[in-house]
């Protein structure tokens, strides 16, 4: 560690105080998530904390590139405002760790020392209007004149647009006869740098999440060679590696995120007296607060399966079924907690300047970025399959009990898995076993943290809830009819037509 640097529990402490006193005092979250963007006094005093550090080699000034470290300022800036933890996450997620593991020597004292001493922000640019999630289908191209690369293309949804001063873009190399080549690069593009331009069409009225900027952005860059990132391979398995790095930890998000609405909610129960005795006292509300604990307690088992697996030194281009299912869980499970806040604090909840509804809002995004879940719970259940397909086995829980991912829990969950797959299967019935594997891996995982000594009784709960969840999943994909489908010709009845 950089001598000049203070102990990480320091660090973090130094951190976290700093921005309860700016949230909690000087500025109004309730009235901050209002409006776009922020005063700029927030963002200034946040970055001046040097959260940032935790991403950037010692040897250039940082506090190292340790995923325990990052994660663990994530987590506590996402506690205090899910946003700004959405900010730091983007330039060190999207931006940072990329840019580290990928980038040319050339250029990281330069931009590194942005980031330090000028405050700077970075970004990650894939999507585009007509290729979300078919991003390997991008148009953007770009084609090299006189060692540079000129990039050209439209980028949408890209988190900070119009605010970051460094940008990943991503593109396609354009062949004489017009093709595009398969693979994808990288390259790195500085604002400041003339000739790097990112030009913003259009602003996004984005549904939640106000204080981040998203838009429409047209791409005319000369990019030089030294900026473009090099893959160890291809540029497809540069671009997966990334990816499931990301959302391996956006747990770290998610775990600051729950903890908050745990506390928000058991604060209200405590307080709020319904029928004369205070919400604690009623089952349902008890069932509520259990599910919203467990699922603390699951992505506390995820974040230290993050800090042990998803550092730089790993290539982790071929674990999508694992990245996938702690993303996916994740995030689905902060839009839960967020409904059950909603749900305790009742109509006063039901508004944009309160916790509560600000939270459902701000979460219900994260279930569609870097993937939409129905999509990564179908990359897990056809991984499964073709899986069972090389077991030459059709029952689920065979399978599972062989896997790493899911040995353990498989073992405890029975026969609750001795279910037969049939394939082919329908898309619906592979989302559905999608979904299945991924709380099966969430169990996995919370049974590896119970046998490190975390409290029994509050693995015990999250076990049973996950085996509840698991078990109606798996009845649903039972009964499942995968040949329904809608006749879109058809008009419905009118319902006065019925009436006796």
């Amino acid at each position: 560690m950089n001598a000049s640097r203070p102990p990480f529990d320091e660090f973090l402490s130094r951190f976290s105080r700093r921005i309860q006193h700016l949230l909690r005092e000087r500025e109004d979250p309730d009235r901050l998530g209002l409006e776009r963007g922020m005063p700029p006094f927030v963002l200034r005093e946040v970055l001046a904390a040097d959260p940032l550090s935790a991403f950037i080699p010692v040897e250039h000034g940082g506090r190292g590139t340790s995923i325990e470290e990052g994660g663990a300022v994530l987590e506590a800036m996402a506690y205090e405002s899910l946003g700004l933890g959405l900010i730091l996450g983007i330039s060190g997620l999207l931006f940072l760790q990329p840019f580290t593991k990928y980038g040319q020597e050339a250029v990281k004292a330069k931009v590194y020392e942005g980031f330090l001493r000028d405050r700077k922000l970075g970004g990650l640019m894939l999507t585009e209007p007509g290729h979300g999630s078919d991003a390997l289908n991008m148009q953007t191209r770009w084609t090299l004149e006189d060692g540079v690369h000129e990039l050209r293309g439209t980028k949408h949804w890209a988190g900070l647009t119009g605010w970051a001063d460094y940008w990943l873009l991503s593109a396609r190399r354009v062949y004489e006869d017009g093709s595009l080549s398969r693979d994808v690069d990288l390259f790195m593009c500085d604002l400041d740098e003339p000739g790097q331009r990112v030009i913003v069409e259009e602003r996004y009225n984005n549904l939640g999440l106000h204080m981040i900027p998203y838009g429409r952005n047209r791409i005319e860059a000369s990019i030089p060679a030294a900026q473009r990132l090099t893959p160890r391979t291809t540029g497809v398995k540069l671009l997966l590696d990334h990816l499931n790095r990301s959302r391996m930890q956006m747990v770290a998000m998610a775990m600051g995120f729950l903890r908050r609405m745990l506390d928000e909610a058991t604060a209200h129960c405590r307080a709020r007296e319904v029928g004369g005795q205070s919400l604690l006292g009623y089952d349902q509300v008890q069932a509520r607060l259990v599910e919203m604990q467990s699922a603390v307690t699951v992505c506390t088992a995820m974040s230290v399966h993050m800090a042990e697996h998803a550092g730089l030194e790993f290539n982790l281009a071929a674990r999508g079924v694992e990245a996938n299912a702690m993303k996916s869980w994740a995030t689905d499970a902060m839009h839960e907690s967020a409904q059950s806040l909603l749900q305790l604090c009742g109509a006063m909840g039901y508004r944009f300047d309160h916790i509560a509804g600000r939270s459902v809002v701000d979460s219900r995004p994260w279930s569609i970025a870097e993937g939409s879940n129905d999509i990564l719970y179908d990359q897990i259940g056809n991984a499964f399959v073709r899986q069972m397909r090389i077991a030459k086995q059709r029952k689920l829980g065979a399978v599972m009990a062989g896997e790493a991912l899911t040995a353990r829990a498989s073992e405890r969950l029975g026969t609750l898995l001795d279910v037969e797959v049939d394939a082919p299967l329908a898309q619906r019935e592979q989302v559905q076993l999608g979904r299945v594997v991924s709380r099966v891996i969430a169990m996995e995982m919370t049974l590896e943290l119970g046998a490190r000594g975390y409290a029994a009784d509050l693995i015990e709960a999250s076990v049973g809830c996950l085996t509840r969840e698991i078990a109606g999943l798996l009845a649903d994909y039972v009964r499942a009819s995968p040949g329904q489908q809608v006749d879109l010709e058809r008009a419905s009845a009118p319902w006065r037509e019925f009436l006796g």
